[in-house]
C-alpha cells in the first residue's frame, strides 16, 4: 500500500510541475509553433553570455552587458513556483555578501509584471529583476534548462563564459562551491591594491 502511494504521489507531483511550466509560458507568451524541437546540446548550447535586453519592472530595458566584467549569475523563477520562493532568500543573503566582491545575481523573472510587483512588496528582493520574453525562455534552454522548469540557474565567469548551469534549486553549499574561484581572486585583487 506505501509503495502505491509513493507512485501516486510521484506521478501528481510530475503533472503538477508539467503544469506549472506549461501555465508559465502561457503568462509571458506562446513560444513560436514549431513541427518538432529537437535540441542537439553539442551543438545548440551557448557558452557565452548571451546578448539579452530584458525590462525591469518600470518598462526601461536592460542589456545582459550591464553587468560586463562581474560574475553573473542568472536565476529565472516565478512567483507561482515553491522552490524559486524558497531559493530567493539565500540569493537575497549571498547578493548582501557577495556585491562588493564583483557578484552580481539577476533575476529573470517568468510571470506578469503585477505578479512580480506584489511580490516585492511582501519579500523584496536586493538585486535587479527582468521580465522574460519568449526569447529569453529559448535562451535558458540553450543555457541548459532543456527540461524547461524553474528554478533556472546560470553562472557566468567575468567575461563572460558560462561555468555552470542549474535546473532545480541552488543550494548555498552549491553555490560556494561554484563561486569559490571568484571569492579567492577578488579578496586576493582588493589585498594587493591596498596600500
Amino acid at each position: 500500500m506505501k509503495a502505491l502511494k509513493v507512485i501516486l504521489i510521484t506521478v501528481m507531483a510530475a503533472g503538477i510541475s508539467v503544469g506549472t511550466a506549461l501555465l508559465g509560458q502561457r503568462l509571458i507568451g506562446e513560444r513560436p509553433q514549431t513541427q518538432e524541437i529537437a535540441i542537439d546540446l553539442d551543438k545548440d548550447q551557448i557558452e557565452t553570455l548571451p546578448d539579452l535586453r530584458l525590462k525591469d519592472l518600470e518598462g526601461r530595458e536592460v542589456p545582459s552587458n550591464a553587468w560586463a566584467g562581474k560574475v553573473l549569475i542568472l536565476n529565472f523563477w516565478a512567483t507561482w513556483c515553491p522552490p524559486c520562493l524558497e531559493e530567493i532568500p539565500r540569493f537575497v543573503a549571498a547578493q548582501e555578501r557577495l556585491r562588493p566582491l564583483g557578484i552580481q545575481f539577476v533575476g529573470i523573472a517568468v510571470d506578469q509584471p503585477e505578479e512580480v510587483r506584489a511580490l516585492l512588496a511582501t519579500q523584496p528582493i536586493n538585486y535587479p529583476v527582468l521580465l522574460a520574453t519568449p526569447e529569453a525562455l529559448n535562451t535558458a534552454v540553450q543555457l541548459g534548462n532543456w527540461l524547461e522548469v524553474l528554478p533556472f540557474t546560470a553562472i557566468f565567469d567575468r567575461q563572460g563564459r558560462r561555468i555552470h548551469s542549474q535546473i532545480g534549486p541552488l543550494s548555498d553549499a552549491e553555490l560556494d562551491r561554484w563561486l569559490a574561484p571568484f571569492l579567492g581572486s577578488a579578496s586576493q585583487q582588493k589585498r594587493t591594491r591596498a596600500p
